[in-house]
């Protein structure tokens, strides 16, 4: 993602251009190293009144180790199956000291459905004569929801350096999606369930971002539910018993995600 220099030239251009900072910029969220690189080069411009909003596609149920559910989940990045371990507790770090650094730089974090990013998707297409693959357009999704809650002066910047291509096409993903059994079609987002439904908006006005709590320890949850199992009855405060760590986790927050 260029660490630094990738935020920096943004802070620059747009004070350049319009004579301050921008009042937020909103990133896809998949490993964190996106987030980092362009929340470090802001610093370093000084627009450190710049709020940094991650944004990731909601793919909340489907598991990221299981192939049934892998098939299912149409996007390839810029998801929650990396967005949420990776900003609480990762177990993939190849530095330690990295470890949930994403957390770190975040003022908000925002999940957006499958069926809005594929919606902005086409709207970029029709409107802008722009194909991205869909992953790459989270933060756009993110952006139309946001911008709706802010002064119509106000700067939003939406950065994403996801490629194009590789199968990534909207229409290949849903085609395939639908080989696969999962429902698309027209309406409410709200009733978008990853792996079963994808649900594409009628209007831009339904396109509604999720705040999520950046308090969580939802990855140390689901780590402590599995590894205890059935024997505590999957609840959070029997596993902690359970493995007899409560001095450790007992302050810790958790939601589910």
């Amino acid at each position: 993602a260029g660490i630094e220099t990738l935020g920096y030239e943004v802070a620059m251009d747009v004070k350049a251009k319009y004579g301050k900072f921008p009042e937020a910029i909103i990133v896809t969220h998949a490993g964190g190293g996106n987030v980092t690189g362009t929340a470090r080069g802001l610093l370093k411009a000084g627009a450190e009144s710049t709020e940094v909003i991650a944004s990731s596609v909601d793919l909340t149920g489907l598991h990221m180790a299981s192939d049934l559910d892998f098939n299912r989940k149409s996007f390839t990045t810029g998801h929650t199956g990396f967005g949420f371990p990776f900003a609480t507790w990762p177990d993939r770090a190849d530095v330690p000291r990295n470890a949930a650094r994403a957390l770190r730089y975040m003022n908000r974090y925002v999940t957006v459905t499958q069926g809005e990013v594929f919606y902005v998707t086409e709207m970029l297409a029709q409107l802008e004569g722009i194909e991205r693959g869909p992953a790459g357009n989270c933060s756009l999704a993110a952006a139309v929801s946001i911008a709706k809650e802010m002064p119509d002066d106000n700067i939003i910047v939406v950065q994403e350096t996801e490629y194009t291509g590789a199968g990534k096409h909207p229409t290949a993903q849903l085609t395939f999606a639908k080989k696969q059994g999962i429902e698309i079609y027209r309406g409410d987002p709200k009733e978008n369930i990853p792996g079963r439904k994808i649900v594409i908006p009628e209007q831009p006005n339904q396109i509604k971002s999720s705040k999520k709590s950046l308090n969580a320890t939802a990855y140390g949850k689901s780590i402590l539910i599995q590894g205890a199992g059935a024997d505590v009855g999957g609840t959070v405060d029997k596993a902690i018993k359970f493995f007899g760590i409560p001095a450790l986790i007992e302050n810790a927050q958790f939601i589910e995600c």
